[in-house]
């Protein structure tokens, strides 16, 4: 139904221009003889433009001249594995596979960000996505802060067949989070969808207005929301470890989404936060369909990047 996620990667990297891929392929070309100095250099310069972080970088680099420094007939596609290999290793426990929890009905998801990180859209193709697995869904729309939120979650839950409890433009976001966990309740659904404000993280009170939907909604189940997942927008690079801190001192987050994929050079940028705050990745954005929102995959991730 979802087709390969492999594929999926590969064909997001294969379309972002200037991407990692291309960065390295190039190099790769390069490399078709034997690495030197100068290709080295090149080398370097892509793994700091795909954003990986100084730390990643760094080690990468240091293995890849290691290699090279003790055998003068190193090639691209030696660079490539040790790339592929450090890459493997600092994203070790970075998957988090959501399974169903039938002890919790509805299992609540706040999905939480600022705004222009896709976390309306995302929350739409996540609905989708779960009802699609024959999970029963319902959308929150508890962006009440900005003007067009309702109208554009309304649009997506309409146009993919999704139940959703929506208020008026200003209203208390922590009551629609409130009723969107008491009607799911009431009809059966298995998965309740908050859609939260696009919060500025530099904003203390609009913080304390998240944490109150947390407060809310708990007195309905104590345990929720049971999922925290902030949606960052992976073409803001490291720009991003710094909302994820912010966000997960406020309200302790538990999963990440990274989306735009398809549209940055920046795809490192899901390394950093994940080395900085050991947030595992619940899903990735790969295109503007709604089957492109998709699991992550350490293996898919790296062979896109690496192509090893």
């Amino acid at each position: 139904m979802f087709g390969s996620i492999f594929q999926k990667f590969k064909d997001t990297f294969r379309r972002t221009v200037p991407a990692f891929q291309k960065l390295f392929g190039k190099i790769g070309g390069i490399f078709a003889a034997k690495i030197d100095a100068a290709t080295l250099d090149e080398l370097e310069a892509a793994l700091y433009a795909a954003d990986f972080g100084v730390e990643t970088a760094t080690e990468i680099l240091a293995e890849i001249r290691t290699a090279y420094r003790d055998n003068k007939e190193l090639r691209g596609q030696d660079a490539a594995k040790i790339g592929a290999a450090v890459l493997n290793r600092v994203l070790e426990g970075s998957e988090a596979a959501h399974t169903p929890d039938p002890t919790r009905q509805p299992e609540v998801i706040a999905l939480i960000g600022v705004n222009g990180a896709g976390k309306t859209t995302t929350a739409a193709k996540l609905a989708w996505r779960l009802h699609q697995e024959g999970r029963k869904v319902l959308l929150g729309a508890c962006d009440t802060f900005r003007a067009a939120a309702n109208e554009q979650i309304n649009s997506w839950a309409q146009r993919l067949g999704i139940e959703i409890v929506t208020s008026r433009h200003g209203a208390d976001s922590a009551a629609v989070a409130f009723d969107t966990v008491q009607a799911a309740r009431a009809r059966g659904c298995d998965v309740a969808i908050l859609d939260t404000a696009g919060r500025l993280h530099t904003k203390s009170h609009l913080l304390e207005e998240l944490k109150k939907i947390g407060r809310v909604v708990g007195k309905l189940d104590p345990g929720a929301p049971h999922h925290r997942w902030l949606v960052v927008d992976g073409s803001l690079g490291s720009n991003s470890i710094e909302q994820a801190k912010v966000f997960h001192e406020a309200v302790g987050l538990t999963g990440l989404i990274v989306t735009k994929l398809d549209g940055t050079s920046r795809g490192g940028a899901l390394v950093g936060i994940y080395r900085a705050l050991k947030i595992p990745v619940c899903y990735v954005g790969l295109g503007e369909q709604p089957d492109d929102l998709q699991p992550f995959s350490k293996q898919a991730y790296v062979e896109a990047l690496f192509g090893a």
